[in-house]
């Protein structure tokens, strides 16, 4: 394609301007939720990777014709190639599709992990299909658990990230690792993963990340699936905060008015510096004027639709009235609509509605990682009306962090505060994040979770994990980049993105240096704010 710069210039506009632009102790429920994450961490654990032969998934494809491993070279996502196209450039990839393929895994030590099992192969993703290593979801026909991850549980779904982005090729990792404990601390979820060697049809394909799909089953994101055809609205949902909503069909997509546009204090630990930041109709409104959310649950019926649209508006104005006018609003009996009450304090009607436990969780996640894409894209909760769960929005799942921890251009320095802050290039911000920064008893809350991580040493551990697989991996990783050759060769769709230190890089090892060097500051800075 021409011009690439230009495309992807624009491609970064494009999936940052999505988003949104510049008490009393609570009581326990006795009604918990059905599926459990425990972290079992203590400050006396520590991280070190085995030297030993990773684990291979081999990919076969059924077809065996010349076109045989199209299906994972080729594609580029659909809503993607539209775009470039509307720009004038030529894009005539297809969209991705599945290949029937049989998969097997091979332990490390050579043992058979997973027999040939039938499966259904596709590219998956959205700017990441645009480069040469695509990462890749598979479907399996039964469930399947593989190499141990969440638990030994099976599951259909699982997902290879290429990491084609990160040199270091531990962002993802390493954020995911430390997400497990922190939101593990709470009994919520976040993906396991772990790195295998990939073969398709024979030929060595890279080093990829095996990790989980974001879904709502258990074991993962549990909210309980209607059955076929169910059109009540007593169900669990499981949605995403979507820049790319609107590629979805009618039934699984819906905007959100942000409490009528109303303008929020980004938080900068200098009381937002003056500035305040409106979600829609932002300086990127020429491209678009909003971001909604993507349904990812199964639904069957219009009433399932606008029950949890009008809901979710419903709950972003409670906590709004709660954190900016100091007013208590609570649903009726049916959740549908919301008035005023004095019998609650705004903080009680806040965690009447949203698992702030799971909130808080996310934000510290997020503030560590400083992902660049947290302000419009791969930010997950759910809530369940069935009867018998928790009747509260809860946030988990987190997800996507290729961009994140210095690799591109926000925050290169590891300091100041970010998750609930203006991101710089977008002039957008997670209003889920900065909607309650101010209150005390969530930034109470926020510190004596962090306390607790960096007490039991979760973050000295995903350091560890840094060097260790940088050491133990590193035959692996040369492997991997002699076939792709984005380490000291990265391409022109890549390299606009990427801060300076992380551009200058030539080799995982240096990549995973300046990684390592960059979250010990950003972990340092983060303790003087929250340490307890």
């Amino acid at each position: 394609m021409k011009n690439i710069r230009r495309i992807i210039a624009l491609s970064l506009a494009m999936t940052m301007i999505f988003g949104c632009t510049a008490g009393k102790k609570k009581k326990k429920s006795k009604i918990q939720k059905p599926v459990s994450y425990e972290s079992t961490l203590t400050a006396n654990d520590s991280y070190e990777a085995e030297k030993v032969p990773l684990p291979v998934l081999s990919i076969e494809t059924k077809n065996k014709g010349q076109n045989a491993t199209d299906f994972y070279t080729e594609p580029v996502a659909a809503h993607v190639a539209k775009l470039l196209r509307s720009w004038g450039e030529k894009c005539d990839a297809p969209a991705p599709y599945y290949e029937d393929c049989l998969i097997s895994i091979t332990g490390s030590d050579g043992k058979v992990e997973l027999q040939p099992a039938d499966a259904q192969v596709k590219v998956r993703g959205n700017f990441t299909t645009m480069y040469p290593k695509k990462p890749l979801r598979i479907k399996f026909a039964e469930k399947q658990s593989v190499l141990g991850l969440n638990g030994d549980a099976g599951f259909k779904n699982w997902l290879l990230l290429a990491e084609y982005k990160d040199c270091s090729m531990l962002r993802n990792k390493a954020t995911l690792y430390a997400a497990r404990h922190i939101l593990g601390a709470d009994g919520l979820y976040a993906a396991d993963a772990d790195f295998v060697q990939v073969e398709i049809n024979g030929e060595y394909a890279g080093l990829y990340l095996l990790t989980e799909m974001q879904q709502e089953v258990k074991k993962r994101a549990y909210a309980t699936r209607p059955k076929d055809g169910y059109t009540g609205t007593d169900i669990g949902y499981f949605l995403e905060f979507d820049g790319y909503f609107e590629n979805e069909d009618e039934l699984h997509k819906f905007p959100i008015d942000y409490a009528d546009n109303a303008p929020l204090t980004p938080y900068d630990g200098n009381g937002g510096s003056g500035k305040t930041i409106k979600c829609l109709d932002n300086d990127f409104s020429y491209l678009a004027n909003e971001i909604g959310f993507t349904i990812k649950s199964d639904i069957y019926s219009q009433e399932q639709h606008d029950f949890i649209a009008n809901y979710i508006n419903n709950v972003y104005k409670i906590m709004y009235e709660a954190a900016y006018n100091h007013k208590a609003f609570v649903f009726d009996d049916k959740n549908e609509n919301i008035t005023e009450s004095s019998e609650l304090t705004p903080q009680q009607a806040v965690e009447k509605v949203v698992d702030v436990d799971s909130l808080a969780d996310m934000y510290i996640i997020h503030e560590l990682a400083c992902d660049a894409d947290v302000s419009w894209s791969s930010f997950y909760m759910d809530i369940d009306f069935s009867p018998g769960h928790i009747k509260r929005l809860t946030f988990e799942a987190p997800w996507d962090f290729d961009s994140a921890m210095g690799n591109v251009t926000t925050i290169a320095d590891g300091k100041g505060f970010y998750a609930s802050d203006i991101i710089p290039e977008s002039n957008s911000i997670n209003p889920w994040f900065v909607l309650l920064a101010y209150e005390d008893w969530y930034q109470d809350m926020i510190k004596e979770k962090w306390t607790k991580a960096y007490d039991n040493g979760v973050f000295t551990r995903v350091c560890q994990m840094i060097e260790s697989d940088t050491e133990v991996l590193a035959d692996e990783f040369k492997k991997n980049y002699a076939k792709w050759r984005n380490d000291a060769h990265k391409p022109e769709n890549v390299l606009f993105e990427l801060s300076e230190p992380e551009a200058n890089n030539t080799s995982q090892k240096e990549s995973a240096e300046y990684l390592l060097g960059w979250l010990q500051t950003r972990i340092e800075f983060l303790n003087s704010q929250w340490h307890k």
